[in-house]
């Protein structure tokens, strides 16, 4: 593994022709959640398959979070009272009516990222997956609709419908993007219903998603993984 920094984002690499990111294969970009450190997802690169040569990039979130324990980081602020608030109201969140406080500066760093990194690594957007887990997964979705690169898929695990006023006007120029999406039917962080709500919506709009409900919270099961890896090695393959 070895890091860089592109577009001002901490970036750790790793397979490659050497394992540490060279070569000119193609490129799965996966983003953290909120208050996971920079490298929480880099482990997936070895027991998600993918084609030989695949480069893996994990942008480190710009936001440091004193929460206690080790480096926790974020791409904007959640409002936990009122996460906690609605817990104990027994009230089920509906995310796609709100507009995040921080989503526009997020939004703004990952299109910059996204502009310097050709400049900086032999990068075809044509191959490269991208997505995320959880707030990654919803930031990237957010910034594939603000641009017009031809990404060979979208990965959305554990995340959520998001300000779909924003989005809704956007997501027809993207049609015919696959999308891979998961999400666990007891997750108490991000709702299963709102996870549905995207699912439906990325379909209506003409985005196919694969989709796999699973039994279990906000997490990455082992046969999460195996499906993803399919769904990578077929779009990168393609």
């Amino acid at each position: 593994m070895r890091a860089v920094l592109i577009g001002g984002l901490n970036v750790r690499l790793v397979g490659g022709s050497d394992g540490h990111g060279s070569g000119d294969g193609p490129v799965v970009l996966l983003l953290h959640g909120f208050g996971a450190p920079g490298d929480d997802l880099v482990p997936l690169a070895e027991v998600i398959e993918a084609p030989r040569g695949t480069r893996w990039l994990f942008p480190e979130a710009p936001l440091s979070l004193n929460m206690g324990f080790g480096d926790s980081r974020a791409w904007w602020i959640i409002d936990f009272a009122r996460i906690q608030e609605d817990r104990a109201a027994g009230r089920v969140r509906d995310l796609s009516v709100e507009i995040p406080q921080g989503l526009a500066l997020a939004r703004e760093r990952m299109l910059e990222f996204l502009k310097e990194l050709p400049r900086q690594l032999p990068i075809e957007y044509q191959k490269t997956v991208i997505g995320g887990f959880s707030q990654g997964a919803m930031l990237t979705c957010d910034a594939v609709l603000h641009t017009d690169y031809s990404f060979a898929g979208l990965v959305q695990l554990s995340g959520n419908l998001l300000a779909q006023a924003v989005w809704g006007p956007l997501l027809p120029k993207r049609a015919g993007l696959a999308v891979f999406q998961s999400h666990g039917a007891q997750d108490d962080i991000l709702p299963h219903s709102g996870a549905e709500r995207l699912r439906d919506t990325l379909n209506q709009t003409g985005l196919p998603v694969e989709w796999h409900s699973f039994r279990g919270g906000h997490e990455i099961p082992e046969p999460v993984l195996q499906r993803l890896g399919f769904f990578i090695t077929k779009r990168l393959s393609a």
